[in-house]
């Protein structure tokens, strides 16, 4: 019966260690799935400090969580602010 679910999708095994060993493992698998690791702390900047940001700095804090760094500064400080201020009503 199909009932529109959600399909499971099975991951074929993987050896670990033999041919490639370990690191040869990962480096596979860096390049099949990119090079983003989230980071453990979320940004605590305030909005003067965005506002002022250096450009290299909000590229390095775009790039870190894996958003695009596209566009002229103040572009990507309206995309910084938005993405990482909450509004505290």
């Amino acid at each position: 019966m199909s009932g529109g679910g959600v399909e499971s999708y099975a991951r074929p095994p993987q050896k670990l260690g033999g041919g490639g060993g370990a690191n040869g493992q990962h480096a596979k698998d860096k390049e099949r799935c990119g090079y983003f690791q989230m980071p453990l702390h979320y940004p605590r900047y305030t909005r003067a400090e965005y506002e002022t940001m250096p450009e290299w700095k909000l590229d390095c804090l775009l790039s870190e969580y894996g958003l695009p760094i596209i566009g002229e500064v103040h572009q990507k400080r309206k995309f910084a602010m938005g993405a990482f201020l909450w509004n505290h009503n």
